[in-house]
């Protein structure tokens, strides 16, 4: 029976992006974690504390996109081995700085952000609605978190734009 309503044929694109951004968010996982463990400095408690919150929101997605991938009804990545040859965050050292772990933390998001676009385009090509809405509501969270880490990271002389319309 097919309860998606969905050429079946034309899942395939569509999940294995999802895979990507599962190995994506699994290889971001573990760089939060090791920042919550490594943070060190003045910003401790306030960088432990929201290395957890987002490890925390991580690991529901990775649980998420791979039940998201089940319902398609295709087995979703699941060793660490496939994550590395997947994914194109990277593992992070444990001696950075905290500004350094916040930008490495940024760079992930716009790598995850690339991804879930990727998925969005494929979902939308075959008429995904499931996968768009879940992603969707990723992309203006992560994009949110986003903001305020580098609104920590920035110098309290930094400016934003103005739009003030004349």
């Amino acid at each position: 029976m097919n309860y998606l309503n969905i050429n079946e044929e034309k899942l395939l694109p569509v999940v294995i992006e999802l895979n990507t951004l599962l190995a994506d968010y699994h290889m971001y996982y573990q760089k939060l974690r090791n920042f919550h463990w490594n943070i060190l400095g003045n910003n401790f408690f306030d960088l432990h504390e929201k290395f957890e919150e987002l490890y925390t929101d991580a690991r529901v997605k990775v649980d998420e996109i791979a039940e998201r991938i089940l319902t398609l009804r295709y087995h979703p990545m699941s060793n660490y081995s496939e994550y590395l040859k997947a994914s194109s965050i990277e593992e992070s050292t444990i001696s950075l700085a905290d500004n350094e772990m916040v930008e490495e933390i940024l760079k992930a998001h716009r790598l995850l952000l690339m991804q879930m676009s990727k998925v969005v385009d494929k979902a939308n090509s075959i008429g995904d609605e499931g996968t768009i809405d879940m992603i969707g509501g990723y992309i203006g969270n992560l994009e949110k978190t986003s903001w305020m880490l580098d609104a920590w990271n920035k110098n309290k002389t930094d400016k934003l734009k103005d739009a003030t319309v004349n």
